[in-house]
């Protein structure tokens, strides 16, 4: 987790206390993606990782904001990547493939290709054990080890629809989406289904992006709403109704009072965290050409945002 609090001296700051998205403009615009960015992350070095549906996952320079890196190895949209514990970055694609590469400065390797899934693999996370999960369209999710310094396929679940995101809630607790606006809290140790709650999203589609917003708190996107649940209780806690914004994509904090969202109306929204319930403070319209498809708390005072008009913004 990033921690946006750092200690200068005896001065303790948030770097994202007084943030205001309504205030920001762009202080870099990459334009290096043919073709919608759909994710981004920050490895451990602090440079950023874009992945896009033109196949390429680029490595930006930290200074100069120019690819230092540019992977072109999977022959399909980049949905997901996420850099492991060990230092391993991981993608995922509709080329059904899991990637694994080895970073060295401005070089890559790869060290392992999954291709357990038979449709497009929409999301994968390390679990606290240090195992990988990863969700797919084909309405399954599947669990993998570490054997010999490699991974292999555990165990799988199937799902009722594509399962489009996953999140750990609990150290025995995963929970995951189904395309019937469905989510499941599955047990870890015991491997089964604990609970499950219907009708999430307004549409019978996907739910992408989930998020956790306090111990107890998650929060999942939606079709024209922000539905909040209580991961103790199991229960829907409420619907946030959001006009305008059709889908909503992008989501991260800024910190433990304050997140941000990005949906397909182009705009940036700010909410303050209040209780169980979300406040609208600020928001920025028209902050791409196109459906903000990604939004990365970068651990420095800035925000970088990925969208369907190809371009990444760092506000």
């Amino acid at each position: 987790m990033i921690n946006n609090i750092q200690n200068f001296g005896n001065i303790i700051v948030d770097l994202y206390g007084d943030y205001k998205i309504e205030n920001k403009n762009p202080i870099h615009k990459l334009t290096n993606h043919t073709s919608y960015v759909n994710c981004l992350c920050i490895l451990n070095d602090g440079r950023l990782v874009s992945g896009s549906s033109d196949n390429s996952i680029i490595i930006y320079n930290k200074k100069t904001y120019q690819p230092d890196i540019i992977i072109q190895e999977h022959k399909g949209s980049v949905y997901c990547i996420t850099q492991l514990s060990s230092g391993i970055l991981a993608s995922c694609s509709n080329d059904n493939t899991i990637k694994l590469f080895n970073i060295k400065e401005n070089k890559y390797e790869i060290l392992q290709t999954l291709n357990y899934h038979t449709s497009y693999v929409y999301k994968i996370i390390e679990l606290k054990n240090k195992n990988l999960v990863s969700c797919s369209d084909n309405s399954s999710i599947i669990f993998y080890i570490k054997d010999n310094n490699e991974y292999k396929k555990d165990y799988q679940i199937q799902t009722d629809g594509g399962c489009y995101s996953i999140i750990q809630t609990k150290d025995n607790e995963l929970c995951y989406s189904e395309s019937i606006s469905k989510i499941c809290f599955y047990d870890l140790f015991e491997r089964k289904i604990i609970s499950s709650i219907k009708d999430i999203s307004k549409s019978n589609g996907e739910l992408e992006r989930f998020v956790m917003i306090k111990k107890d708190l998650l929060l999942i996107l939606g079709y024209h709403q922000i539905s909040i649940i209580n991961t103790n209780q199991h229960n829907l806690v409420r619907k946030i109704e959001v006009p305008g914004s059709f889908w909503i994509r992008g989501v991260c904090m800024l910190n433990k009072n304050m997140l941000l969202t990005g949906d397909a109306s182009y705009t940036l929204r700010q909410w303050k965290i209040e209780g169980d319930n979300l406040i609208l403070v600020s928001k920025k319209e028209k902050a791409h050409d196109s459906s903000i498809n990604f939004l990365l708390n970068m651990g420095n005072g800035f925000i970088a945002s990925g969208s369907g008009d190809y371009t990444i913004k760092i506000w």
